[in-house]
């Protein structure tokens, strides 16, 4: 039986899209915790994306006091770029009725 929340598919957040999330906070470079609270997600999800971020070559690591910082590749920024495009791809478009002459 499934339980109907009211919520759409689109209103969920999917894999891809959290990627993106992490990556655009990212930008700035960042402490992992910075990063979990920023995208809301638990310990163990955040430890699980940079891990696969990072092999991919999306999020590059570097030292600083000590601390890991995470910080966006070229290649994560293209890969935020093709998904905000694709993003407003699947926005649904709004209807204009075509103005009739008098």
């Amino acid at each position: 039986m499934e339980v109907n929340t009211g919520k759409t598919l689109w209103d969920r957040r999917d894999k891809l899209k959290i990627m993106a999330e992490i990556m655009e906070v990212a930008k700035g470079r960042q402490l992992k915790t910075r990063i979990m609270y920023m995208v809301n997600l638990s310990f163990s999800q955040v430890n699980e994306y940079l891990a696969f971020l990072t092999e991919m070559g999306f999020l590059k690591i570097s030292q600083e006091s000590g601390k890991k910082v995470y910080e966006t590749t070229e290649k994560g920024s293209m890969y935020i770029e093709n998904y905000m495009e694709m993003e407003n791809i699947l926005q649904p478009q709004e209807f204009e009725a075509p103005v009739l002459a008098r």
